[in-house]
């Protein structure tokens, strides 16, 4: 058992901003998770309200449990690797693919993959995701980045919070932006009322801030090409921007019901097309870019093909 002791010495909003500030090395989900567990003692007391506030002068200790023997099987799933070295993996994930498990997926999961190749893995960035630095969607396809060492995990998450890595995605969206470009700067928080969806939430009602730049790419008709740059990396932030731009991804089951585009996909049309971060130990700069999967690519070509008969028909 791991015990850190503070005493605060400037006034902060919430307990669990304040120590996600101070303990740079736990995530602040983790740090609300230990909140929830009754790990954390605010002037001797228990409290299990993220949403406390503290004041100058207040005295937080905080207990962080030894990690817990990893149970997760090793799966011989392959896995298309765009780069590799001894401290970070970097691969291309496919569609239909969940990155961690999770209530409903067990199993068969990424991680599940990471740990058959890379036996070494058990423990870093915690139990239950190991090695894991970001997320993608299920069915969001492209690169991901997984650290193989606990320094490369804190680093790697450390540039994300400093957002000096850059992760730029690929999208086919329904509909024709007004402008070239743009950037959506609205808060992301759970669905009020759908607990299974995200939603823009303002940030008094529990919303995080959210940050999303895109530009267009190609306009196809009644649908256009985007390049997405993130900021912040929210859950479903693409595609709740998006969708709330009255643009929804194609192929979104969640957020463009309703829509469809007569092409068999496996899920939203967006591809994390390229990822560019500083190795954590030799402070070069690492740029891969994932090839889209076959059916984004036929996507854009039956789109194409449309633009053309429409245009030869004028």
């Amino acid at each position: 058992m791991t015990e850190i002791s503070l005493q605060v010495e400037e006034q902060a909003e919430r307990l669990d901003r304040y120590l996600a500030e101070k303990c740079t090395d736990l995530s602040r989900s983790r740090i609300q998770q230990l909140i929830e567990q009754g790990q954390v003692q605010l002037n001797g007391k228990v409290c299990t309200s993220k949403k406390t506030g503290v004041k100058v002068g207040d005295r937080i200790s905080l207990e962080i449990p030894p990690a817990e023997p990893l149970e997760l099987a090793a799966e011989d799933i392959p896995l298309d690797i765009l780069y590799e070295d001894d401290q970070l993996l970097i691969l291309n994930k496919p569609a239909g693919l969940v990155v961690h498990p999770a209530p409903g997926h067990p199993d068969g999961t990424l991680v599940n993959a990471i740990l058959a190749h890379c036996p070494n893995l058990p423990g870093i960035g915690g139990v239950q995701r190991p090695g894991i630095v970001h997320r993608l969607d299920k069915d969001t396809t492209g690169a991901i980045a997984i650290a193989k060492t606990e320094f490369a995990h804190q680093h790697l998450q450390a540039q994300l919070k400093a957002k000096t890595a850059q992760r730029e995605y690929l999208g086919v969206v329904y509909g024709v932006t007004k402008t070239e470009s743009g950037t959506v700067n609205l808060p992301i928080g759970r669905h009020p009322v759908d607990r299974k969806k995200m939603a823009v939430v303002s940030t008094e009602q529990g919303g995080r801030p959210a940050v999303t730049h895109w530009r267009i790419l190609e306009r196809l008709g009644n649908y256009t090409l985007m390049r997405f740059q993130l900021e912040t990396g929210r859950t479903h932030q693409i595609r709740v921007h998006s969708a709330h731009m009255g643009h929804p991804i194609v192929g979104d089951p969640v957020y463009s019901s309703g829509h469809s585009v007569g092409v068999n996909l496996p899920g939203q049309a967006l591809h994390a097309w390229r990822l560019r971060l500083q190795h954590p130990i030799s402070g070069q700069w690492i740029e891969v870019t994932a090839s889209p999967p076959q059916t984004f690519t036929t996507l854009l070509e039956v789109l194409r093909r449309r633009v053309t008969v429409s245009s030869q028909r004028k």
